[in-house]
């Protein structure tokens, strides 16, 4: 990936995971928390595809382990957004652009919903029976209700962002100065051309000048001697 990626990668997810445990997670919302990372993810897979997808999943999953107050097993979301961002980068557009909300809308949920399941299921692999507590139905409504409510807000806005980073201006602008050197190459040389076709042109005149001047001179010198002669 490149740095301007990596770098609004890793900004967006850092405040993305600050902003759901300082805000979203204090709400007290019945069910599960609006997912805000995942969201995150979903909107910068949809833009760098699904290999910067799954790099970016499984960074940000990583980073939710360890962060406070996590209270699971560390690699445990990092696989669950790993498998997300890599599924929600294969719907990438081929043209970068998405004409219709339906498509993003239906990525949204089914990744709500696959990622509650897939963490559920790591979870009971792993002896973890939370899910099972709190209702797995009741999660599995809520966490697709909440991130369908909360994905035209920043969704949208996370992939005008990664587009934005995407094309890099410095690279633009030193193609177009490429672009400008190479005309301005080609009309100097053929400039250059015309200024050689033109001192060429004068050296021919200068030439023929001195000629002329010399077969003046010498006329001039035989007018002279046949001159002396008939005196």
């Amino acid at each position: 990936m490149r740095f301007n990626r990596m770098l609004l990668s890793v900004t967006l997810v850092i405040v993305a995971l600050v902003t759901q445990v300082t805000i979203l997670a204090r709400l007290q919302l019945p069910g599960a928390v609006p997912d805000l990372l995942l969201l995150t993810v979903l909107g910068l897979a949809l833009v760098y595809g699904h290999v910067g997808g799954a790099l970016i999943g499984f960074g940000a999953g990583l980073l939710a382990d360890l962060a406070p107050p996590a209270d699971h097993a560390a690699g445990r979301y990092a696989l669950v957004l790993c498998v997300i961002g890599y599924l929600a980068g294969l719907f990438k557009p081929d043209n970068g652009q998405i004409r219709s909300a339906t498509g993003p809308m239906v990525v949204v949920v089914a990744s709500a919903i696959g990622s509650t399941l897939l963490y559920a299921g790591v979870g009971a692999l792993v002896g973890d029976t939370a899910a099972r507590q709190v209702g797995l139905g009741s999660l599995l409504f809520t966490s697709a209700l909440y991130d369908l409510l909360l994905a035209p807000f920043v969704v949208p806005g996370i992939m005008a962002l990664a587009r934005r980073a995407d094309n890099d201006p410095l690279a633009e602008t030193t193609s177009a100065k490429a672009t400008d050197v190479s005309s301005g190459w080609l009309s100097s040389g053929g400039t250059g051309l015309r200024l050689g076709g033109q001192r060429g042109g004068l050296r021919m005149k200068a030439a023929g000048g001195l000629r002329m001047k010399s077969v003046k001179s010498r006329v001039a010198r035989a007018g002279r001697i046949k001159g002396v002669k008939r005196l």
